[in-house]
């Protein structure tokens, strides 16, 4: 998953509600063909977003819920030197893959960043426009920041506000939403996990970033 199209919420009794995964991919499968015909991208909210989640040259980045590998373009264009990204919707992972077919920095997986194993570490760990859709907010930071090396940096983030996320999904993607908290809420989830040491949550941007044993990168 990925993009400004993606990701929402909704009313405070929602927020700790369960979606079905079975849900969330039928649902990004069915929108796969045309989801990047729909992308809508703000260069320098993105931009600011890599840097405060650390991506830059030499890094190996994790991309969570790539969707049809929206940032990965920007990860190589930061010259990283691996990027392996993961997406729940085979869909999705199948148009990823096409569009960076022999890309040797790049290895795209379908897998549910929740309980997926690896025996491979990463500088940076991104969840983009993507967070409201797993089921279990605390056992995806859990599992993830495994995978951190010491130093490394996992990053929540979304290109617009949260409200607008919010309403962005009461529509037809409220089955498959389990709505984003306040950033601080998300930044209490961290903290067993994380050095939480930036949180944005205005309308530019909604972004909680932690790292491991210390800071990560330049920010």
């Amino acid at each position: 998953m990925g993009a400004a199209r993606k990701c929402g919420s909704f009313a405070k009794d929602k927020a700790n509600s369960m979606i079905d995964t079975k849900d969330v991919i039928e649902f990004f499968d069915r929108l796969a063909p045309t989801w990047d015909a729909g992308m809508v991208r703000n260069e320098p909210v993105i931009a600011r977003i890599l840097d405060l989640a650390g991506v830059g040259p030499g890094r190996d980045v994790l991309d969570v819920a790539c969707g049809t590998g929206v940032l990965i373009g920007d990860y190589l264009g930061r010259g990283v030197a691996s990027v392996t990204a993961i997406d729940v919707s085979p869909g999705m992972v199948k148009i990823a893959r096409e569009k960076f077919a022999g890309e040797n920095r790049v290895r795209i997986l379908c897998a549910d960043a929740q309980s997926w194993e690896t025996d491979r570490s990463f500088d940076c760990i991104l969840i983009y426009n993507a967070f409201p859709h797993f089921s279990d907010s605390k056992k995806l930071l859990k599992n993830l920041s495994r995978f951190l090396r010491p130093g490394g940096r996992l990053t929540v983030a979304h290109g617009m506000s949260r409200d607008r996320i919010n309403a962005h999904h009461r529509g037809g993607a409220s089955h498959v939403s389990n709505g984003l908290m306040p950033a601080e809420d998300l930044a209490a989830l961290f903290e067993p996990f994380l050095r939480v040491d930036q949180v944005r949550d205005n309308a530019d941007m909604y972004l909680v970033s932690g790292s491991k044993n210390g800071a990560a990168g330049a920010i």
